[in-house]
């Protein structure tokens, strides 16, 4: 039934005379999510608002899937949209959305019409009274209610007319690329890709860097560190991964320095490192998964050391 998304974005919106740029991102955000899915795919903004249309078979469920990965997009609305034919031909329409999306046709509704297109012979509150009127013939059971209704019914007058009621919810944020770039150093916990997540949601391209010290950690903990990896960028993008060899620097550190301080002493080394990498990469900062006092390596004094 659905061949178009309509994308609603939040923040996006009070970005004034740049918000173009943030639009441009978040398209191509959505066009890298796309390309994982069976199908092919048109996505173009006009006049405030993004499009997804469909141009071969897809799978719906997959789809929006991907879409409610992409930062920046806080509603995914499946429209039906059709040619101007006419006002009977738009409310037959309707009368047949209605139909397939809510087939009990037993609930409050409220007919919610913008008309971007100024030269529509109807305006929008005319579009509101006659569709209402046209849905309470055809569904006598249904009533309106515009203060809470079940059934909010969205129809734009565009070019094309766009016909909608149902938001999915977006993950919400800034497109991934807007906020410049970060290193997050990945380990093997939770703390640290939730972090990246965290970042990543606020437009920050993400980079990441394990440190691997063998034999003392295993094959086993990298490749749970390449699986975290892979989960966070299914929201940010692709991650590169740098994985360094630490280990003889830890023994190094075990064998020079007073070992109630290896932890600090081994922490301040992995920071010096990512920051080298991180100004070869052009990242503007650090990312970690600190949580104050969770542990004593993680009290302020031992961060500031």
């Amino acid at each position: 039934m659905f061949t178009s998304f309509l994308i609603k974005y939040a923040e996006i919106g009070i970005k004034g005379k740049n918000r173009y740029l943030f639009e441009d991102a978040l398209v191509r955000q959505i066009k890298y999510a796309l390309k994982k899915c069976e199908g092919e795919f048109l996505v173009h903004k006009t006049q405030g608002r993004i499009f997804v249309d469909a141009e071969s078979e897809f799978d719906y469920d997959e789809v929006v899937a991907h879409l409610q990965r992409v930062f920046g997009i806080s509603g995914i609305c499946p429209v039906v949209h059709i040619q101007d034919e006419g006002f009977e031909k738009l409310c037959e329409t309707v009368i047949d959305y209605i139909a397939k999306v809510y087939p009990d046709c037993n609930q409050t509704f409220k007919v919610a019409a913008r008309r971007a297109r100024k030269n529509y012979p109807k305006d929008s509150m005319t579009i509101n009274m006659d569709m209402g009127e046209a849905i309470l013939k055809a569904y006598p059971n249904m009533k309106v209610d515009v203060h809470h209704p079940d059934i909010m019914l969205n129809i734009e007058i565009r070019e094309e007319i766009y016909i909608y009621s149902v938001i999915l919810p977006g993950p919400g944020g800034m497109p991934v690329g807007t906020g410049g770039k970060g290193m997050l150093l990945l380990s093997g916990g939770i703390d640290s890709p939730v972090a990246g997540y965290m970042i990543a949601k606020r437009g920050v391209k993400i980079d990441a860097v394990y440190f691997h010290a063998p034999p003392y950690t295993s094959e086993r903990a990298k490749q749970k560190v390449v699986d975290l990896a892979k989960i966070v960028a299914r929201y940010t993008g692709p991650i590169y991964l740098h994985v360094i060899n630490f280990t003889d620097i830890q023994l190094y550190i075990y064998e020079k320095c007073p070992h109630e301080e290896l932890t600090i002493i081994m922490r301040r080394y992995m920071m010096r490192i990512a920051e080298q990498i991180a100004k070869e990469t052009e990242c503007l900062g650090l990312i970690t998964g600190e949580s104050i006092g969770q542990v004593a390596s993680q009290t302020m004094n031992s961060l500031i050391a």
